[in-house]
């Protein structure tokens, strides 16, 4: 490769994403998980070229930890320590491994090893588990990714519902986003939007992710229950060999269903279905055949199924509008939208829960909503108690294993469950 003609547009390959970085850590302990869990496979260690890296003696050596600045570049962060840009284009020829190094994100870490003033080693956390390490060897570089896993702790919590989820679960030591999970889980039975009542309880099994002793984030639910209205939904985790994991009922059927009841999350119903509402702007009395959620501007809103987009566009009163097609029976309506997410346009398959646009109130809209409508064979239906169809339970194949990996956790969640409700008497 030409440095001198790929140099001008260096810069703009190496800019910042202007994003929320994603958590870096350093490494611990690898640890066995939990046999109900099925680890994704280990990134392996590749060995070395027949170039070694070069050996210095410890007392020449200099460490320099660099932190990444809104509006840093890469050329800049290595000039800025001393690095200039023919060994930066030799770092980055190391190979495609090289490409995290492409996209920084404020508060990223940079950790360098000079000897002297030659620079020998470059350390980057890509994430809680992996590090990229970057060695001088002759007179290029060598990388491999390293990969430890962190300690694992099993934990559990259990909470009746006083005057939401949210203070709930806080008070019982979850996190908003272990909340928003026990949401996502039950969310194809309960709408926590509007079911949500006082009295109603919770119970979940839950890993949490240490390093040198130290919580870093929150692992996978193993187990949950949720009572709504005296109606308890139990289920436990499960990964089919060669498949994907989900949550399933201790009979093995999968609580996911085809559709996801709210397309936005804990947002409020400003407007139900009704075939004689006042309209809010026209001030006529017309059918509102969907449900209206309101919501701030920008929220996310998520497809309620797998499906193909058959319309992304703008559709009179309605503003920024998309249609999904799901099979051949049911299409799903979102209408107001401030915008839509990225790469979403007609024909563009997209699978259930994937955010797909944000609120807002184009068209004819009061305020920022979802209009939302869901149809059955080309008739409205009320969004918020058609039937859902259900997906494919449990292979029987895989019954009698998930039956026996699951049994604790079940036994476990009948124990958290009886003391909260010992608690709540």
């Amino acid at each position: 490769m030409d440095q001198a003609a790929d140099q001008a547009s260096q810069d703009a390959q190496l800019s910042l994403t202007p994003s929320k970085p994603q958590e870096v850590a350093i490494l611990s302990k690898p640890v066995q998980l939990p046999s109900t869990l099925s680890p994704e496979p280990e990134m392996q260690v590749p060995q070395s070229s027949e170039t070694h890296p070069v050996k210095a003696s410890s007392s020449l050596l200099r460490k320099v930890k660099a932190v990444v600045k809104s509006g840093d570049t890469l050329s800049g962060l290595f000039n800025r320590n001393g690095i200039d840009a023919n060994t930066l284009f030799k770092v980055l020829e190391v190979g495609p491994v090289s490409n995290h190094l492409k996209r920084l994100f404020p508060g990223d870490e940079f950790h360098f090893t000079f000897e002297a003033d030659r620079f020998l080693r470059l350390e980057y956390p890509i994430d809680d588990e992996n590090t990229l390490l970057i060695e001088r060897a002759g007179e290029g570089f060598t990388a491999q990714t390293i990969t430890r896993l962190l300690d694992v702790q099993v934990k559990s919590a259990q909470g009746v519902i006083e005057s939401s989820l949210f203070l709930s679960a806080q008070k019982a030591g979850l996190s908003d986003a272990m909340t928003m999970e026990i949401a996502s889980i039950f969310g194809w039975d309960v709408d926590f939007a509007l079911e949500v009542r006082e009295g109603d309880s919770f119970a979940v099994i839950y890993q949490e992710l240490y390093r040198d002793g130290k919580k870093v984030r929150d692992g996978k639910i193993l187990a949950a229950e949720f009572v709504n209205r005296g109606h308890v939904y139990r289920t436990a985790y499960y990964k089919v060999p060669g498949g994907r994991g989900e949550y399933f009922t201790a009979d093995g059927k999968t609580l996911r269903k085809s559709f996801i009841r709210t397309p936005v999350d804990f947002a409020r119903v400003s407007s139900g279905f009704s075939l004689s509402r006042k309209h809010p702007i026209l001030h006529t009395i017309r059918a509102h055949k969907g449900v209206d959620y309101a919501a701030a501007k920008g929220t996310p809103i998520k497809a309620s199924g797998d499906g193909k987009i058959v319309f992304a566009g703008r559709k009179g009163g309605y503003g920024n509008t998309l249609i999904i097609k799901h099979g051949e029976k049911y299409t799903t309506l979102y209408a107001h939208l401030s915008r839509f997410a990225k790469n979403i346009r007609s024909g563009v398959r997209v699978r259930q829960s994937q955010i797909i646009g944000y609120v807002g109130s184009t068209g004819l809209a009061s305020g920022p909503h979802l209009h939302y409508e869901f149809r059955v064979n080309g008739v409205h239906r009320n969004p918020l108690t058609v039937r859902f169809p259900g997906a494919a339970p449990l292979p029987q194949a895989h019954l009698a294993n998930f039956k026996t990996k699951t049994a604790g956790l079940f036994t476990q969640l009948s124990a958290i469950s009886s003391t909260t409700q010992v608690a709540e008497n």
